[in-house]
């Protein structure tokens, strides 16, 4: 009755955690830990935001086109062209991009589309991240492929390392999911980097999907995107990039994103969008559109996630590991034992952090690159964030 593939997906990592503090209780005169585990914003809806759904509540009332509508794809295209400097014949908003509720279920449900039965006669290679975010594994399992893992070491900037990918499971691959600004470390992906990616890709006829979710919240520069090689190339095959507004805007329940590229891939995505995908309401729509065209609230998430950055750095200094994440809003923090860690900062300060462990894979050997590390979400105020890094610092 139940499905042998879910035997190959681990709890949830939030579920772990949950599990691995129910029974050490907090600290004396703390009824909560401190939130710094999930990457959820806090720093208020924007008003704009509000207006809109507030002002379009009819929409509730009319089932939404799973396509979204005309006016919310020109606008989505519109931001991707100036973000990235695109020449606005590129995406074209009616076969180009689609809204997704939220970018886990299309990140999810993208491998559905991508995964074929067989590749060559053999069982089909799905490319994730090590460590990654849990979707990119939940897809590539249910769909029949076969998750391999890349390494994301230092030594790499974080990011999976192409040189580690033998031809035969390139042959055999059909989903490469890449993550720019990283998930959990922050690192970003350059111009030279995207072109090896997007070249393995068409070379070896796989979807690249990437994942460019937090690619507006960044320290310095902005990071660069993988439409700008296919811009160079004026050629969207064979890639398909993510984008949302929940980081950007600081709106996780809006759930609202968009994943735009090859339009063969997106016309065969949509058809299968159509049997299975939520839609947002319109009203949601209308509140997406307006905060796809205003790059105001977005300037001050920035400076607010920068301070932040700023603030970690006056506390943690060089100790366990600490860099400037170059995008997002983590800290990816060398601790020895993440587990340990995690539960010591629950039960002596009242900080609740995400063990590294939780985020990536074990090898075959047992052993786990990210068991050393935990994840800091800097997601709460300012001087919320101070006194939670101060408890790290004195407690580790």
């Amino acid at each position: 009755m139940i499905s042998d593939k879910l035997n190959d997906l681990q709890d949830y990592p939030f579920w772990r955690m949950n599990a691995l503090v129910k029974d050490i209780p907090l600290p004396d005169g703390h009824a909560d830990a401190i939130p710094m585990w999930i990457g959820e914003p806090k720093h208020g809806v924007p008003e704009i935001a509000r207006e809109a759904l507030s002002g379009s509540f009819d929409g509730y009332g009319i089932y939404p086109p799973i396509e979204g509508t005309p006016a919310l794809g020109r606008t989505m295209a519109g931001w991707l062209n100036r973000r990235y400097g695109l020449p606005d014949t590129l995406i074209d908003p009616d076969r180009a991009i689609l809204p997704v509720q939220g970018t886990r279920e299309g990140l999810f449900m993208i491998a559905l589309a991508a995964v074929p039965r067989a590749k060559g006669s053999k069982t089909p290679v799905a490319l994730l991240p090590n460590p990654f975010y849990q979707p990119y594994k939940g897809g590539a399992v249910c769909a029949g492929a076969e998750p391999v893992f890349l390494s994301c070491r230092r030594e790499t900037n974080f990011l999976p390392d192409l040189d580690a990918l033998t031809p035969d499971v390139l042959e055999r691959t059909a989903i490469f999911y890449l993550c720019s600004p990283a998930n959990p470390q922050g690192t970003v992906a350059d111009l030279a980097y995207y072109r090896r990616a997007v070249d393995l890709a068409r070379k070896h006829d796989f979807l690249l999907v990437s994942d460019e979710c937090y690619a507006e919240i960044y320290d310095r520069e902005p990071p660069s995107g993988v439409m700008e090689i296919c811009a160079a190339d004026n050629d969207l095959s064979n890639v398909v990039c993510f984008h949302s507004l929940s980081k950007r805007s600081s709106v996780p329940g809006l759930r609202h994103g968009f994943v735009a590229g090859d339009p063969a891939f997106l016309e065969a995505f949509l058809r299968l969008r159509k049997y299975a995908a939520a839609s947002s309401s319109m009203s949601h729509y209308a509140a997406a559109d307006v905060l796809w065209s205003d790059e105001a609230h977005v300037a001050e998430n920035r400076r607010l996630y920068r301070e932040k950055i700023d603030i970690a750095e006056r506390i943690l200094g060089n100790r366990f590991g600490f860099y400037r994440p170059p995008g997002g809003f983590f800290l990816w923090l060398d601790v020895g034992d993440g587990i340990e860690a995690s539960k010591r900062l629950w039960g002596e300060a009242a900080v609740k952090v995400l063990p590294g462990r939780y985020l990536a894979e074990d090898m075959p050997d047992g052993s786990n690159e990210a068991a050393e590390f935990i994840r800091v979400a800097l997601v709460s105020d300012l001087e919320t964030t101070r006194t939670a890094l101060t408890r790290i610092a004195e407690t580790l």
